[in-house]
């Protein structure tokens, strides 16, 4: 979950081609128009349904059902949800998601997560984003992660930049550690 333009597409493409796609990995798109985000992820070989929510600003339990039901996965596989880009609504809807990543970029400011809050507080990790631009832009990271934790004492914060490749070794360790052990789904 993420603002629009922070990176959740290019930081899930990179993550597919990463991790080599195949039939393990599957994706759900959710957009208010267009299939654009979907085409980009199955442009890496990887199997994506894209779900519209026309005026809606996040996906639901029934949207996302439908999906899975076209989608398939086979057992043990790891299917992404890329909600609609808000920093509101996607929160405050349960997919039954055994993990939610808020990924932010700095380019979005360091009062995000006390804007916010209800966003960062249910995140399991917060994956920040290009940290290749942080010698153009104001982003003091230690007021960021201030912010950040007093609404989420304990959320890790995984710094990357989805193009560049900085720091996605630990987030694809994040990733794995988070799917080698059962999980049961997010509760708020």
């Amino acid at each position: 979950m993420s603002s629009p333009g922070s990176g959740k597409t290019t930081l899930l493409e990179r993550t597919i081609r990463d991790m080599g796609g195949g039939p393990g990995v599957s994706v759900v798109e959710g957009d208010q128009e267009t299939a654009f985000d979907a085409e980009r992820i199955r442009a890496t070989g990887c199997r994506a349904v894209q779900v519209n929510t026309g005026a809606g600003c996040h996906l639901d339990a029934a949207m996302l059902a439908g999906a899975l039901r076209e989608l398939d996965p086979a057992p043990g596989s790891v299917v992404f949800v890329e909600n609609v880009g808000n920093l509101v609504c996607p929160a405050l809807f349960d997919l039954g998601e055994s993990r939610r990543v808020v990924i932010m970029s700095v380019t979005e400011g360091t009062d995000k997560p006390l804007k916010y809050p209800h966003m960062f507080r249910t995140a399991d990790a917060v994956v920040l984003n290009k940290v290749d631009l942080l010698p153009y832009v104001d982003f003091p990271d230690e007021l960021f992660r201030d912010h950040l934790h007093r609404v989420n004492p304990a959320v890790p914060v995984i710094p990357v930049s989805a193009t560049r490749g900085d720091g996605v070794a630990a987030w694809h360790a994040w990733l794995r550690h988070q799917s080698g052990a059962h999980h049961p789904p997010h509760h708020r």
